[in-house]
């Protein structure tokens, strides 16, 4: 394989990768398979709000794999024969540490584990990341919108 096709490859991985963090991770965000799907629709008081840190797999392992990739092309160039190998295996394997830990980074995101008791008395807790448009405070009222295993929570209106 040459290295135009190589390079080719590794960008592709890394666009697939900015396009899987592009959605919207927002209560106000919904897929498109979820219109037209019924929700049920509960209403409570905030009793409790405490920061939390929402880490993500999937920017991990594709920067992970990513930095492998570069990292072997890299260690190719250096010597010859099989000091060329294993130049090549040593730049995937520090190429794909430094990787995931870039990935680490950018798949952390601010949430907030919201406690709520809803008015039929039961207490329930929900996570979301953080919208800087939707604070929320302790005695506030919001709706929480159920479907599946899916949970968002907004202020009620």
């Amino acid at each position: 394989m040459t290295n135009k096709k190589v390079m080719v490859a590794v960008a592709m991985v890394l666009s697939f990768g900015v396009v899987g963090c592009a959605q919207n991770p927002y209560g106000d965000a919904y897929n498109v398979d979820e219109a037209r799907t019924m929700q049920t629709v509960s209403t409570g008081t905030i009793t409790k709000l405490d920061a939390v840190t929402m880490n993500s797999d999937g920017e991990s392992t594709i920067g992970t794999l990513a930095g492998a990739a570069v990292g072997g092309i890299l260690g190719s160039k250096i010597g010859g024969g099989s000091g060329s190998d294993i130049a090549a295996i040593g730049g995937a394997l520090a190429g794909g540490a430094l990787g995931n830990t870039a990935g680490d980074a950018i798949g952390k995101r601010q949430g907030v584990n919201i406690v709520i008791k809803l008015d039929s008395g039961r207490t329930v807790a929900v996570v979301q990341q953080v919208d800087p448009n939707m604070i929320f405070k302790v005695g506030q009222r919001v709706d929480l919108y159920q479907q599946g295993r899916t949970t968002r929570v907004v202020p009620a209106n």
